[in-house]
């Protein structure tokens, strides 16, 4: 099988937030780190490989640090890789980052694109189904398990409350990978080494900006979460105590 792991470069989970000039996003001096839901799908399409052989490929849009991401998905095993490089890619909405993928690989013919289930930063969980919608494809969402069958797939998706759906599914179809689907590799010295001389074919913003748009979505400003703590204690007998603890539950906290 022929996959595609659509993946992303995002700021690390533990790097103290700095605002840009604007306050629409992060400055770009922060730490950066691979996407988590995107390499438990990139560990799913390895291990697709691997039961049945095929090809990997990797793509990402983002600046020029962006390419860490794909030289770590290549010391893994991808075969190859497709960066949409430039600043400009940073700032774009789910819709369009589907539609500059989407134009990216229109004359690549692939089996099943492979999504995380959303990014850490934006958090959309948009751009793999919309992508499934711009190239007319089924499209199956947090997925936990995928079976190769004669006539196409058949997946696990995990639902709410405890409860799975399987689903079957033709070829070629986009699908949303959950994290914890499977147990991530390390890249090997030698997967290191060999992602080097590894295919890496580059896409500047020129080539898919008559697939692009204005953006639908817009981050207008962010904020950083103040800490603050105010302490009240109530005085009084129990019973006045209860009464006046219920009452603020009830009537300014509304939690009951």
């Amino acid at each position: 099988m022929k996959i595609l792991v659509c993946m992303k470069q995002v700021p690390q989970k533990d790097a103290p937030l700095k605002l840009n000039e604007t306050g629409a996003w992060i400055r770009e001096d922060v730490s950066y780190e691979v996407n988590e839901p995107d390499a438990y799908a990139l560990e799913e399409a390895l291990r697709q490989k691997e039961q049945h052989s095929g090809e990997v490929v990797v793509i990402t849009s983002g600046p020029a640090r962006a390419q860490q991401v794909l030289r770590e998905a290549l010391a893994k095993g991808a075969d190859r890789a497709i960066h949409l490089e430039d600043n400009a890619f940073v700032g774009l909405d789910a819709f369009n980052t589907a539609k500059a993928f989407a134009a990216a690989i229109k004359d690549e013919k692939f089996d099943l694109i492979f999504t995380g289930l959303q990014s850490d930063d934006y958090g959309y969980a948009q751009t793999g189904v919309v992508l499934a919608e711009l190239l007319g494809w089924p499209h199956a969402t947090i997925i936990m398990q995928i079976e190769k069958k004669e006539s196409g797939i058949r997946v696990k998706r995990e639902l709410e409350a405890g409860y799975f759906q399987f689903v079957d599914m033709p070829l070629p179809a986009v699908l949303t990978i959950q994290s914890g689907i499977n147990k991530l590799r390390y890249a090997t010295l030698i997967g290191i080494k060999n992602a080097k001389n590894k295919p890496l074919r580059k896409v500047a913003i020129a080539e898919v900006k008559s697939a692009i748009g204005e953006n639908l979505q817009k981050i207008e400003r962010l904020y950083i979460p103040q800490k603050t703590k105010k302490t009240e204690h109530i005085e009084g007998l129990p019973a006045e105590i209860a009464k006046k603890l219920v009452d603020k539950l009830r009537n300014e906290l509304r939690v009951l």
